[in-house]
């Protein structure tokens, strides 16, 4: 037997049920043969399938008759010419590139370019101009690669005033996938490079990359994700990690070469890069991506059993509420491809899991991860479902729950014990982005790292099999429809109002998105003003449209802690039970409503009358990702 040979079958052990994690941990990670950066996995990929189609673009839902297709070796070539334009503009190894557009057919090659030439740095064009402003700053990337006119007039006009600061010294310009007819004008800018991306990279090398490509240990991609602050935080990913992670997620033995992958999510959040673009490379498989709304095209509901039908379709990732959009849409398709609907990024409403399942036959997939852990740390069975867990950790990566002594030392706790999640491994990114230097990027675990560890902030136990099993969570994100949004944001503008002495935005269970905004807030002494002006405020000041919060209330005084720091579990058990007086209100029997909260998490309950719909309550009840109980007294 060759060594490549024993290299692809110590790359690909078993791996279709929770037993098989131990046999497959019998052989050290560093055994398998994993290639050494996202580039080396790419050129695998095009070596062994040159021909084979890797991506499959939609322009749009409604088009999905018509895909724009690349070949895993166009895709090569497509990146080679990318990262050899990116190296000829000065980007170097310790050099992020920021990319700020909706998928399209350009983006998927220049992100892989990005990670080739330097570092990709991918920022969601729906935040505001300051905070992509202060992530450029963050990142010191140069050079970015954008959506033009065509493809978001919101993001150009955005990156336009942002280059016009000084703040760039060159931007790529990405057109709609298959766009027709000669592309629009750019207008000038002065001191800064304006092209489109293709055009200029076309007269560049497509069989190889100029510069020196990435090792294990270099810098990947940084991925703003949400923290303490009104300014995302920068988490650093390595090459290594995110191999690491791709392979454990392909390593799943239900899909072959042959498994198609469905891709809706932007390519700023992880889960897209890692589950739905590197992990497919390994073993061959080919992509098709939605259109540049992905899931918010609405289009994409009324074709989507067609376009699983059509594609072949064997495997998806989603967010809650997509699956509860999808479970009213009639199944007018053979969906039999479909094996694998994975759901993650929010907490499963038990209603939702009920509803899609028995509208489909396609068991819900739970999975858990978070960008400091570069994407998945546990995966579920669709042929041994676990409702009450998010699934088993994956292969490689470790876990327990921990709990902090007097001192703040972490302690480990026992089978079924609830605490703080918390994971080692190799997954476990490298720290956040707090500065550069000469050198590269400054790190730091800011508190979240600790002897390797990372403090998920979750509140977790894992049962004797392995299982994970959330409990809320500690850190305060509020994660509407599987967005992250940081509280503080609300509460700066908030407080931005003379009148307001004290903020707090916390989320509240909604059936549609799982959590929304809400926010609570004192008055400086002698002030009058209503809480539907507070709302129109936030609207207003908030800087991100999904962060605004649905409510404003006025209280006396904030919930405190002991320590005086705000109460904020308090203030979530409070909108969970406003949140609930309304979505009873006309139920018949309900006696009373509260909300409590027990070993950290929130739980609900409704007290009925002996004549009380406790049926009805309990279905209402379902459709929200929260723990609660109905009592009715004797």
């Amino acid at each position: 037997m060759t060594d490549d040979l024993i290299t692809e079958d110590l790359l690909w052990p078993r791996y279709a049920g929770p037993s098989d994690l131990t046999e497959i941990e019998s052989v050290p990670l560093a055994e398998r043969g994993l290639p050494e950066s996202t580039y080396a996995q790419l050129v695998r990929a095009a070596e062994l399938w040159p021909d084979r189609t890797a991506v499959t673009m939609l322009p749009e839902a409604a088009r999905w008759r018509e895909p724009l297709r690349r070949s895993f070796a166009e895709l090569l070539g497509d990146v080679h010419r990318y990262a050899n334009l990116l190296h000829e503009l000065g980007v170097r190894r310790d050099d992020a590139v920021a990319l700020i557009a909706p998928n399209c057919a350009e983006l998927i090659p220049a992100t892989l370019a990005a990670q080739l030439a330097g570092i990709a740095a991918p920022i969601n064009g729906g935040l505001s101009r300051r905070h992509i402003a202060e992530l450029l700053r963050l990142t010191g990337a140069r050079v970015l690669v954008a959506a033009g006119p065509e493809l978001s007039d919101a993001v150009w006009d955005s990156v336009r005033a942002l280059a016009v600061d000084g703040l760039l010294d060159a931007v790529l310009v990405l057109r709609p996938t298959a766009a027709a007819g000669e592309p629009q004008a750019l207008q000038r800018i002065d001191g800064v490079r304006v092209e489109y991306l293709d055009e200029s990279a076309a007269a560049h090398e497509s069989a190889a990359f100029a510069g020196k490509t990435p090792v294990a240990s270099d810098l990947a991609a940084l991925f703003h994700t949400g923290g303490t602050t009104g300014v995302p935080k920068l988490a650093a990913h390595t090459h290594a990690g995110e191999v690491a992670n791709a392979w454990m997620i392909a390593a799943n033995s239900l899909f072959d070469e042959d498994s198609v992958v469905f891709a809706a999510l932007p390519l700023f959040h992880v889960n897209a890069l890692v589950v739905t673009l590197l992990a497919p490379l390994f073993k061959g498989q080919s992509v098709v991506w939605a259109g540049p709304l992905g899931y918010r095209d609405l289009a994409i509901y009324t074709e989507f059993w067609n376009i699983v039908e059509h594609y072949r379709l064997a495997a998806m990732s989603a967010v809650p509420t997509v699956y509860a959009v999808l479970a009213q849409c009639p199944v007018n398709a053979d969906i039999s491809s479909l094996r694998y609907a994975m759901v993650g990024a929010s907490p499963l409403p038990p209603a939702v899991r009920e509803n899609f399942e028995l509208h489909t036959g396609i068991t819900l997939v739970e999975g858990y991860g978070l960008t400091e852990a570069t994407c998945a740390s546990a995966r579920s069975f669709p042929d041994l479902p676990r409702p009450h867990a998010v699934g088993q950790r994956l292969p490689y990566q470790h876990m327990k729950v921990v709990r902090a002594d007097e001192v703040g030392t972490w302690v480990e706790l026992s089978v079924g014990e609830v605490g703080v999640l918390v994971i080692g491994g190799p997954t476990v990114f490298a720290g956040y982005v707090i500065g550069r230097t000469e050198h590269g990027h400054v790190l730091d675990g800011m508190g979240t790292l600790v002897d390797g560890w990372l403090d998920t902030g979750d509140l977790a136990h894992i049962d004797e099999e392995g299982f994970i099993h959330l409990h809320g969570r500690a850190k305060d994100l509020i994660i509407r429809g599987g967005h992250n949004i940081d509280p503080a944001i609300i509460d700066d503008a908030l407080l931005s109002h003379p009148k307001v002495a004290a903020a707090c935005a916390v989320g509240r269970p909604d059936i549609h998105a799982g959590e929304v905004a809400v926010a609570y807030v004192t008055l400086v002494p002698g002030a009058a003003v209503t809480e539907a002006e507070l709302l129109e405020w936030a609207s207003r000041h908030v800087p991100e449209r999904a962060a605004a919060p649905k409510t404003v209330t006025v209280l006396d005084a904030l919930p405190v802690t002991d320590v005086g720091k705000p109460y904020k579990l308090g203030l979530r058990a409070d909108a969970t039970r406003r949140e609930l007086l309304d979505a009873l209100a006309e139920i018949a029997g309900v006696r009373n409503i509260a909300a409590t909260v027990e070993d950290g998490a929130i739980v609900a309950i409704v007290e009925l009358d002996p004549v009380g719909d406790e049926k009805t309550v309990a279905a209402i009840l379902g459709r929200y990702a929260i723990e609660w109980k109905v009592e009715v007294p004797q």
